[in-house]
């Protein structure tokens, strides 16, 4: 769900290539609309029906679709962006797309995983790959949106339907679906989390620093939209002092400089609101270098890292939003599924619309629904259902706390 920013030379061939794209698309016929309308009979009889909130832990929804699935023709590409930013693409997105795909029938031959490990050119020859080996479906996280936007424009202009993953590609393919959760509630359930814990932690005349994502990562403008619509009524009341929001970046090396930057030009910052685990964990760091007590500086976060996870036992983080992976590659699974044997996504399924700036265009969206983890529903929830196991998670330094919150 992060991006990094590109290296320079991955900036020029990103650019030479979205030239080339251009010329490629413009000179081809643009391909049939993915509605939200749900199509009753395909080629094969009638098409399975499935919602938004049918998936679970045990993959079982996807066994709806093994029609589709046998209907359907050609390849499912999947182009996952990197191994660095986040954890989550090795350890969770691509096994569980793999399941789901599975779960509905498609054998090896029927779908492809790849990572782009951080280059946009790497991206670009992995879907010409993919092309031409005889997908019919891409689907795409993109590392940026220009590189996406131009893969997506070489899909389509191919007959190649395409869905963003995870986060919305701007300027992207016209009929595309976007799969992600409602990032704009991922947004308010930190805001919400922050405001909570300077309750609990009983912080005084709250100073707080702001801290965003990757600008250039539309979702991380979405989670800022949630946040700060949350603390904005507190500022505006004067109940909250807001210190400041600087440049964002999903890299915790420079999260951590930025806030330490901050931290020195304004020693009255007592709270912040971090992005994700990641920065968060790389903020506590440096509090922790200045022998700042537990429960007593809220930080917040998402992923559900196991760093995250275990800064809240310590009492340095507030609280994480928690994305059940599974939930996501399912309904994008199923989604290419539906693609790929040329029927329309279902309204059950699409649930939403997402804006897109430049495109200038609702996309059509599945919006899976986040939660809020503390050490209150930690067991019940991240333990529960695996995203990380005890052993891993209970180490020495916060044995008594996962006993105290019930994980064992």
């Amino acid at each position: 769900m992060k991006l990094k920013h590109l290296k320079d030379s991955a900036r020029g061939v990103r650019t030479t290539f979205v030239a080339a794209l251009t010329i490629t698309a413009i000179a081809a016929c643009s391909s049939p609309s993915p509605s939200s309308t749900p199509s009753a009979t395909g080629s094969g009889g009638a098409v399975p029906q499935i919602s938004a909130a049918a998936f679970t832990a045990d993959f079982s929804a996807m066994k709806q679709l093994t029609s589709l699935g046998s209907q359907g023709k050609g390849m499912v590409g999947v182009l996952l962006p990197d191994t660095t930013t986040s954890a989550r693409y090795v350890t969770f997105d691509a096994p569980y797309l793999k399941k789901a795909f599975e779960a509905a029938g498609l054998d090896s031959t029927k779908f492809k995983i790849d990572n782009a490990q951080g280059s946009a050119s790497t991206m670009q020859t992995q879907a010409e790959a993919d092309i031409t080996a005889g997908a019919s479906v891409l689907l795409v996280d993109a590392l940026d949106s220009g590189s996406g936007a131009a893969i997506e424009a070489a899909a389509t202009a191919r007959g190649v339907k395409v869905i963003d993953y995870d986060r919305l590609v701007k300027g992207g393919a016209k009929d595309r679906v976007y799969v992600s959760f409602d990032n704009v509630k991922v947004g308010q359930l930190i805001g919400d989390g922050e405001v909570s814990c300077i309750g609990d932690w009983k912080v005084s005349k709250p100073n707080i620093l702001i801290m965003d994502g990757d600008p250039t990562d539309n979702n991380a403008k979405l989670f800022a939209e949630g946040y700060n619509g949350v603390l904005k009524p507190h500022f505006d009341s004067g109940e909250y002092v807001n210190a400041g929001e600087p440049a964002g970046t999903w890299t915790p090396s420079v999260a951590q400089t930025t806030f330490a930057q901050q931290y020195t030009a304004h020693p009255n910052i007592n709270a912040v609101v971090t992005p994700n685990d990641d920065n968060a964990n790389a903020v506590i760091a440096y509090l922790q270098s200045k022998q700042i007590p537990a429960k007593t500086f809220p930080t917040t976060g998402q992923d559900a890292s196991l760093s995250g996870l275990q800064n809240i036992l310590k009492g340095y983080q507030c609280g994480t939003v928690y994305k059940p992976i599974y939930f996501e590659a399912q309904a994008a699974a199923a989604a290419a599924l539906y693609l790929r044997a040329g029927v329309d996504v279902p309204s059950t399924l699409v649930n939403g619309k997402t804006t897109d700036d430049t495109a200038k265009t609702d996309v059509a969206s599945v919006l899976l629904t986040p939660l809020w983890v503390t050490t209150k529903n930690m067991a019940e929830t991240v333990v529960k259902d695996g995203a990380v196991t005890v052993p891993a998670l209970c180490i020495s330094q916060v044995k008594d706390a996962c006993t105290a919150a019930g994980i064992q």
